[in-house]
């Protein structure tokens, strides 16, 4: 009896072990699905009943870098400042990530008032495009609104 016991057990501990692995590797896979230089083609925001969609491949250049831990993000216009759709913007912070929930902790950013808060997206990730979709939500700076971003992977 105390030999089966002891079996039953081990097997028990053996099946959790490689549970908690094939977990593990899953979060690994798709964390390192996500790591890399992803380039904005399209954004939607919807706030307030009005929907804005720019087109990220024409005036303005965006990209967003994700390692294992945090992300950053650039913006600039492409006529190098030198008209009246001169801009620069840049932020970054760390990040959490579980399944398709990501997490972004905003810690550096240009517009500062957007600094300390988190934003929350559910993400898609099929081939070379990313989709980041969720509520960008900053009191301090009046915004709330519907977020949807669809990125090509830089290669």
């Amino acid at each position: 009896m105390k030999t089966r016991l002891t079996a039953l057990f081990l097997t028990a501990s053996l099946f959790v072990a490689c549970d908690r692995k094939e977990q593990a590797q899953a979060r690994k896979n798709t964390s390192s699905e996500l790591e890399g230089t992803w380039k904005l083609l399209s954004g939607t925001l919807i706030e307030k009943g009005d929907t804005t969609v720019t087109d990220y491949t024409r005036k303005v250049s965006f990209i967003k870098v994700i390692n294992g831990s945090h992300f950053a993000f650039l913006q600039h216009d492409l006529n190098k400042g030198k008209d009246s759709t001169a801009s620069f913007s840049a932020g970054g912070g760390a990040y959490t990530l579980k399944d398709s929930a990501y997490t972004e902790k905003l810690e550096y950013c240009t517009a500062r008032e957007w600094e300390g808060n988190e934003f929350h997206f559910t993400i898609s990730i099929q081939n070379d495009t990313l989709i980041q979709r969720g509520v960008e939500k900053v009191e301090a700076a009046g915004v709330e609104r519907l977020n949807i971003e669809k990125y090509v992977r830089v290669k």
